[in-house]
C-alpha cells in the first residue's frame, strides 16, 4: 500500500506526540513518587538521639524498649549513644550529635562554663548513700580530719570532687592540705587496691562493689554534705523545638524507674552483664538510692549554684556562672 508523503509525515508526527506526551505523564508521576519517597524518608528519619552512661538511669529504659514503642506513634525514632563519662557526653550535646542526655551534678556546671548551648529539664533523686570516700579496713584514718596531707583519688570535675571539697571544708581541711590524685573509677579502683592512694571518692555502684569485694570501708557518705543528683539535659534549639518529645521522654524516665525502684531483682539481672559487677554489689547500690524525677525548683537549683560557685572559688572554672539562666522555663 503506497502513502502519500503528507499522510506518512502526519502519521510520524502523531506518533512523535504520543510518544512525548507518555513520556511527560511518566515523568510527572515519578516526580510524584520521588515527592511522596523523601515525604516518607523524612518521616522516618526523624529521631531523638540520646546519650547514656552505662551507670544511670538511662540505661534501664534503654534496657526496658518502652520509649521506642511511645515515640513511634509521634513519628520519631530513638537512637542510643554510649558514653563512658558525663564531660564527653556534654561535648556531643554542644555539637548536636546528641539531643538528650543525663550527667552528675558537675558536668554541666563545666559546660555552662564552655558556653554549651543546653538547658536542664529534670533533676533525679538524690543518691547520696552510695556516694562516699572509702579506705582499707585496716587504714588509720578513722575520720575526715586524717585525710589532711593524704594522697586521696577522685575524677576530676565530678560529683565525687565536690563531695571531697565538703567533707574536707567540714574538717577543717584546706584543698591545699591534701595530694588530689585524678583518676576514672577504672583506674581509681586498681589503685586503691594496689595501696597507691590513701583513699577514695566515688559513686555507686562502684561505692558498693568495692565495700564488698575489696576490702573497703566507707569513711563517711554525702549526708550532710552532698545530693549527688543526676540531671537530665536536652541541646537547646531540640528543647525548644520539641517539648513534646522531651515530655514524653520524662514521662517514660519515670515510669522505668518506678520499675527499678519495685523490681531489684530483675534490674540487677539486667545491670549486672552490661556493668561487668556481680548482683550482690548491685544489689546494695540499688537498695539505698530511688530512681526518679524530680522538677527543678529553686532549692534544687540553689543546690546546683553552691557547687558552681564551690568550683569557681577554687579556680576550676575559669568564670561565675548562674546555673538558672539555663534552666528550660518552658516545662
Amino acid at each position: 500500500m503506497k502513502y502519500s508523503k503528507r499522510l506518512l509525515y502526519s502519521l510520524l508526527c502523531f506518533v512523535l506526540s504520543a510518544s512525548v506526551l507518555l513520556t511527560a505523564c511518566s515523568g510527572s508521576n515519578t516526580a510524584k513518587d520521588t515527592t511522596v519517597n523523601k515525604k516518607a524518608s523524612a518521616v522516618k528519619e526523624k529521631a531523638i538521639k540520646i546519650g547514656y552512661q552505662k551507670n544511670g538511669p538511662l540505661v534501664i529504659l534503654k534496657s526496658l524498649g518502652t520509649l521506642e514503642k511511645q515515640l513511634k506513634g509521634e513519628g520519631f525514632q530513638v537512637e542510643w549513644k554510649e558514653f563512658t563519662a558525663g564531660p564527653a557526653l556534654l561535648e556531643a550535646l554542644n555539637v548536636g550529635s546528641i539531643d538528650f542526655g543525663r550527667t552528675g551534678d558537675s558536668p554541666p556546671i563545666f559546660a555552662q562554663a564552655a558556653g554549651a548551648p543546653f538547658v536542664y529539664v529534670a533533676a533525679g533523686k538524690t543518691k547520696y548513700k552510695g556516694s562516699a570516700i572509702l579506705v582499707q579496713k585496716n587504714s588509720p584514718i578513722k575520720t575526715q580530719k586524717d585525710l589532711k596531707g593524704k594522697k586521696i583519688g577522685f575524677a576530676k570535675g565530678s560529683s565525687s570532687h565536690y563531695l571531697l571539697v565538703k567533707a574536707l571544708e567540714k574538717a577543717g581541711i584546706s584543698y591545699k592540705d591534701i595530694q588530689p590524685q585524678f583518676l576514672q573509677p577504672g583506674d581509681g579502683r586498681v589503685a586503691f587496691e594496689q595501696g597507691n592512694i590513701d583513699a577514695w571518692v566515688v559513686w555507686d555502684p562502684f561505692t558498693a562493689d568495692t565495700e564488698l569485694n575489696s576490702n573497703a570501708r566507707m569513711l563517711v557518705n554525702g549526708k550532710g554534705l552532698s545530693t549527688d543528683r543526676d540531671f537530665f539535659l536536652a541541646n537547646k534549639d531540640f528543647a525548644n523545638q520539641h517539648r513534646d518529645i522531651i515530655d514524653i521522654v520524662l514521662e517514660e524516665i519515670q515510669k522505668s524507674s518506678d520499675w527499678a525502684n519495685s523490681n531489684h531483682k530483675e534490674l540487677v539481672a539486667v545491670l549486672s552483664p552490661l556493668l561487668k559487677i556481680d548482683e550482690k554489689s548491685l544489689l546494695l547500690s540499688a537498695q539505698r538510692r530511688l530512681y526518679g524525677i524530680d522538677p527543678l525548683t529553686e532549692d534544687i537549683i540553689k543546690e546546683q549554684q553552691e557547687i558552681a560557685d564551690m568550683y569557681y572559688k577554687l579556680k576550676i572554672i575559669p568564670s561565675k556562672i548562674q546555673v538558672k539562666d539555663l534552666i528550660d522555663t518552658g516545662r
